[in-house]
């Protein structure tokens, strides 16, 4: 395990740095640059020229990827062209914690819904129930994100007033838990929609293969309950398969929340590397894509050292 570990780390190495030159030749290409904001009918063009030298603009862009993959491997990622200079590792530290706090809670809601409902529908195959279930799921995948966060907030922030329209706290008021989990419940339910209804067919699927194998017949012949069959012979091997799909699920939930957290206001790297996009900041867009890259790594990385310890059949 610990060679495969080591092994699967070197490779990283190669696809990170292809994902780094990808991205940033892509956004040099696109049309548009810092300068173009902040043309102004004052502003004469050779006015512009210090601030172009100042942040190596007008270097060759192989020339600048090399000077940004030096500062980045040093733990440098520059300073934001847009926000008068601010470092762009404090622009990201600011916000990753709320980008963070986003996605486990979107995770664990993902999860204590989509189990259990996906287990239900497997164990009463082709029932009235598992049609529910299965049309749902369905419906939660063809629902785009960005509208139901949309219909959300005009329906229990607007309407009925259950829910702030956005942001991460209550401004001017003091801590609260409560008034955190208030904000984001709507923003980590939306987040974790399309995962749910996925996480619910995969489950359902996986649990319908466990449950025609001979070890399910005999504890039923046996005559064990059907729930203590389901749960205690069923799920733990149903299950299995589901660790890979939560190291898949990271991606989805980082480029998520590049919407959600811009429909809610909610201040985490999402809406930071949308603000930027728009800008064209292009060192807080070089840091934001490094950090997604290495976590949806680390992610799968993590699920296959999981689906190992979980399933010993499995070796590295």
């Amino acid at each position: 395990m610990a060679s495969y570990i080591i092994r699967r780390l070197i490779m990283t190495i190669p696809l990170l740095l292809g994902i780094t030159v990808l991205a940033f030749f892509i956004m040099q290409i696109a049309p548009g640059d810092p300068t173009s904001l902040l043309i102004d009918p004052r502003i004469r063009t050779e006015d512009l020229q210090p601030y172009i030298q100042k942040y190596g603009l007008d270097q060759p862009i192989h020339v600048q990827y090399i000077k940004w993959l030096g500062n980045m491997l040093q733990g440098d990622f520059g300073n934001s062209l847009i926000r008068q200079g601010v470092p762009v590792s404090e622009l990201i530290m600011a916000r990753l914690p709320n980008t963070l706090i986003l996605m486990v809670v979107s995770t664990i809601l993902a999860m204590i819904i989509s189990v259990p409902f996906g287990i239900l529908s497997a164990s009463k195959q082709y029932s009235k129930t598992d049609y529910a279930i299965t049309f749902t799921s369905f419906l939660g995948l063809a629902t785009p994100n960005f509208w139901l966060g949309i219909v959300l907030i005009m329906f229990f922030s607007v309407q009925l007033g259950w829910f702030p329209t956005g942001g991460v706290a209550t401004l001017e008021a003091p801590f609260s838990i409560l008034d955190r989990i208030h904000h984001i419940i709507l923003p980590a339910f939306v987040l974790a929609t399309a995962d749910m209804a996925g996480l619910t067919r995969y489950t359902r699927s996986s649990m319908l293969d466990v449950l025609k194998e001979d070890y399910i017949r005999t504890a039923r012949a046996k005559g064990f309950k059907e729930t203590r069959v389901i749960f205690r012979h069923g799920v733990r091997n149903g299950l299995i398969p589901i660790i890979t799909i939560f190291g898949l699920m990271l991606p989805s939930f980082i480029g998520g929340s590049v919407i959600i957290e811009s429909i809610f206001a909610w201040p985490g790297i999402g809406s930071l590397f949308m603000d930027a996009a728009f800008q064209r900041d292009y060192p807080v867009i070089m840091a934001v894509t490094v950090i997604a890259a290495t976590l949806v790594v680390v992610g799968n990385l993590i699920a296959d050292i999981l689906y190992a310890i979980f399933d010993p059949r499995i070796e590295y």
